[in-house]
């Protein structure tokens, strides 16, 4: 009994001992390490979902920066374009377009023929410049807007004095007079050191100049009027006293034409607007866009005949979109020719006369090619005056011979000599700018001379018509050849002649550079780098 009292259990129910006899379930023990492992799992998901959401948004900000770096970059060279372009929005042109302009105009040629020429008298003239600038400011009633390099309207040389001067003192004095008209004066010009210039601008004058010599290396020769947007004058003459007295010139007036003066206008504003620049735009106002050109011509009325204009310029550089250049457009017209081209000037030379020395054939071919490849007739009246370089006989003599032992080839050329005065002063020179053919005219402001073209500023005016069906309805073409055949059978020209140089002036000129029968010999006596085989496509072995 004993043993089994020191034996037995405690005293503790059967559930009790079994509950603490039995071992720790392993379910706890895999629980709690599936939640540690689920754990750290989550916090590492986590942590890699916080690392990818920042990725993303690092990316999308860098994305946002790569956008907003691009944005103002093309600000910045937005920017930089706009004010190295010619910005022109704010120009006012008076509500006229392509569509409500005028084409129904009138055509009057104006001519300065000093005092002491005379021509026969059938000899046909036309409206004294004079006469013509004067009725153009009777017509004013809002705006004058003049281009020209030269301003010696009341110089106050000893010249001025004379009687002829009286003309250029008056037009002065009434251009200081439209401020109390109350019409506005503009005036666009690269001649900086002027005294009248200055007087204008005092009397309520815009005057804007240009820096030719930053712009192009070249001068501004170019010389028109803008009256009201609506009548227009171009021509040789600058606003000089001696171009309404002294100076031979030729121009036209074109009346109640606000189509074909819209057009020229946009040149007066791309001129306006390059005050102060001393670069060329990157690209231009589309407000200065040809409104017409040499493959799109304005159709319109001149003194109630069909006619075909468009308005050209120079140098290339000045040319914005669709503008016909010079040199394109005196092309043009020769290849329109049928059967003749006389040319009246006061230079002709096919050199660029800057460093490097250099042949500039272009226009010189385009005659050639006239000559030999269209059999079409072609004269040629040039100035003989002091400045005419001597070269300028070789090249004519140089064409002249081409026609040699050729039937179908036709070339005169004849000089027109000024008339020396007892003062020592020249008279008469022949200042004409202009071209004329069978069916169209081409007035402009540049002698053809390389330089001309290449590097100064200057505008043309291309006219086509038919020919009229009666003379008193003679087209502006006809009267202008009327014009050149009055010079061209006159007393004061010279035909060119083998061997010898007429005499130009009071001085003969230089005969260093003898006459040669060969039409290469200009060439051939040239060094090589004056021989100019560049942009112009034209070699010496492709001008005929």
């Amino acid at each position: 009994m004993m043993e089994v009292k020191q034996g037995r259990l405690p005293a503790v129910s059967f559930e009790q001992v079994q509950l603490k006899s039995r071992p720790e379930p392993l379910v706890q023990s895999h629980t709690r390490l599936g939640n540690t492992i689920y754990s750290t799992v989550q916090q590492q998901d986590y942590s890699a979902s916080v690392w990818l959401s920042r990725r993303d948004k690092l990316e999308h900000s860098q994305q946002k920066c790569i956008v907003v770096f691009a944005l103002v970059c093309c600000f910045a060279v937005l920017v930089a374009l706009i004010f190295s372009a010619v910005d022109i929005w704010d120009e006012d042109e008076d509500g006229i377009t392509e569509d409500n302009c005028s084409r129904d105009c009138r055509i009057v040629l104006v001519e300065n023929i000093p005092e002491d020429v005379v021509f026969s008298d059938n000899g046909t003239t036309g409206l004294p410049l004079s006469v013509g600038l004067h009725t153009l400011l009777d017509l004013a009633t809002r705006s004058v807007e003049i281009v020209s390099s030269h301003w010696a309207l009341n110089s106050t040389d000893h010249e001025s004095c004379a009687p002829a001067a009286k003309q250029g003192q008056y037009l002065f004095r009434r251009l200081l007079g439209l401020r109390a008209q109350q019409i506005n004066l503009k005036l666009a010009s690269d001649f900086i050191n002027s005294t009248e210039l200055n007087s204008l601008s005092e009397n309520g004058a815009e005057v804007h100049y240009l820096n030719m010599t930053a712009l192009t290396k070249g001068q501004f020769h170019s010389s028109f009027w803008v009256v009201d947007r609506q009548h227009m004058y171009i021509g040789s003459a600058g606003m000089d006293w001696r171009s309404l007295s002294k100076m031979k010139e030729l121009g036209v007036i074109i009346y109640n034409c606000s189509c074909l003066v819209l057009d020229l206008r946009r040149i007066f504003s791309l001129y306006w607007h390059l005050e102060y620049k001393q670069y060329i735009p990157s690209f231009w106002s589309k407000r200065l866009t040809a409104l017409y050109n040499k493959e799109n011509a304005l159709s319109l009325h001149l003194n109630s005949t069909q006619a075909h204009a468009y308005i050209s310029s120079s140098p290339d550089t000045f040319c914005p979109k669709d503008r016909t250049r010079d040199i394109d457009a005196i092309f043009r017209v020769m290849q329109d020719a049928k059967k003749f081209i006389y040319v009246s000037i006061t230079d002709y030379l096919p050199l660029i006369n800057k460093s490097p020395h250099r042949y500039w054939s272009r226009i010189d071919g385009m005659l050639r090619e006239a000559l030999i490849l269209r059999s079409i007739k072609v004269r040629l009246l040039i100035s003989c005056w002091r400045q005419t370089h001597p070269l300028t006989f070789n090249f004519a003599w140089s064409l002249k011979t081409l026609c040699m032992e050729l039937t179908n080839c036709t070339l005169e050329v004849k000089f027109f000599s000024p008339r020396e005065q007892k003062d020592g002063t020249i008279q008469a020179i022949n200042h004409n700018k202009f071209m004329v053919t069978d069916n169209s005219v081409y007035i402009g402001n540049f002698d053809w001379v390389g330089n001309e073209f290449a590097y100064n500023a200057g505008a043309g005016l291309v006219i086509s018509q038919p020919r009229g069906v009666e003379e008193r309805n003679a087209t502006v073409v006809e009267q202008v050849k009327a014009a050149f055949l009055r010079d061209w059978y006159s007393r004061y020209t010279k035909s060119l002649q083998a061997n010898k140089v007429p005499e130009c002036g009071k001085n003969r000129i230089s005969q260093s550079v003898p006459l040669k029968g060969s039409p290469d010999s200009v060439l051939d006596s040239m060094p090589d780098n004056m021989v100019d085989s560049g942009a112009d496509g034209n070699d010496r072995n492709a001008s005929l």
